[in-house]
């Protein structure tokens, strides 16, 4: 009766999510529920009975925090409100990783929000690499509809074995497909799930001109609407807790039509920077890239991009992942 209660729970949700995504569909859990503090001592709080968190940069450290379990494929989201007025050098990113117990090989999806000068707009980045490929970047930049230090958006990754989707406000702006050609660069290991604030001086703004200012700290992120609905690996064993059937059933299965046609206009709207069109990194596009000459020639008008490191965003992890704590629902948030 229970494996059946379960079931049933398990296919209402991908009825939802099959006829239209909407991240108001999935349980949101607590912070304490789904995360941990990463690194940052005081600059990480804890708000509103658990329902949201902090995360501040000051010139003693950034902060950052993750999620308690790894996860092998799943459907991520947390609304976010960025920090405000002069802001260049800041880094706010939400991304799933596995460095730290991969890295010599590890995998990335990233959102990466990029600080700007005072009356200049904040940039979202997106990258996706596996296998450690971190020399072969798949970067997209973008402008945004909205000031992101105004309100909280809500910002969600989709990943499935066959294909990565980045959303905002349930809008899907990017679509990553596994391919022959990327061979094992798409990620494919178990991850966890992380935010973090950081100073990117170095290379965040213009490529290193503008710096972080701390006159201006600090500098807060603020989360809340945390969705961890994902199958939970246990890493130990590095297995998944949950079956194939469950983990497909649980989560979107792609883009609709009208999805689809709303994420092409937007992309033409808004995105500035494509590694498809990078003729400085790559010579011949990537072989999964499929080029467009308008496309091209419009992201040409945009001026180089100098991207950062991965391993910046990263504290001392204040976990031991022997702690898994085992018996918890096989898809988080059922």
């Amino acid at each position: 009766m229970v494996n059946l209660y379960f079931n049933l729970c398990v296919l209402c949700s991908f009825v939802v999510l099959a006829h239209g995504y909407s991240s108001r569909s999935l349980p949101i859990v607590s912070f304490d529920e789904g995360y941990s503090q990463l690194f940052g001592d005081s600059n990480l709080m804890i708000l509103d009975d658990g329902k949201s968190a902090h995360l501040s940069l000051d010139e003693r450290t950034g902060s950052g925090f993750v999620s308690h379990d790894l996860y092998q494929n799943g459907f991520f989201s947390a609304s976010i409100k960025l920090p405000e007025d002069y802001t260049a050098g800041v880094v706010v990113a939400f991304y799933m990783s596995n460095v730290d117990m991969f890295a010599k090989n590890h995998d990335e999806i990233d959102f990466e929000f990029l600080g700007n000068i005072r009356g200049k707009e904040w940039r979202l980045q997106t990258n996706v690499y596996g296998n450690g490929s971190t020399g072969a970047g798949r970067e997209e930049r973008y402008g945004l509809w909205f000031d992101p230090s105004d309100d909280f958006h809500q910002y969600s990754i989709l990943w499935r074995e066959d294909k990565i989707i980045f959303y905002i406000d349930n809008v899907p702006i990017r679509e990553v497909k596994k391919t022959e050609a990327m061979g094992g660069d798409f990620p494919s290991k178990p991850m966890s799930l992380y935010a973090t604030i950081w100073d990117g001086s170095t290379w965040a703004t213009n490529g290193g001109k503008y710096k972080v200012n701390y006159r201006y700290s600090p500098y807060i992120a603020e989360f809340s609407n945390f969705v961890l609905h994902g199958c939970a690996v246990d890493p130990i064993e590095m297995s998944a807790t949950c079956d194939t059937a469950s983990k497909s059933q649980s989560i979107p299965t792609g883009i609709t039509n009208e999805s689809r046609t709303k994420m092409h206009n937007w992309r033409k709207k808004y995105m500035q920077y494509s590694y498809c069109y990078d003729k400085s990194r790559y010579q011949v596009p990537p072989s999964e890239c499929v080029t467009d000459p308008l496309e091209a020639e419009r992201l040409g008008g945009f001026d180089p991009v100098t991207f950062g490191t991965s391993h910046r965003r990263h504290g001392k992890r204040h976990r031991n992942i022997r702690s898994y704590r085992h018996g918890r629902n096989s898809v988080k948030g059922l």
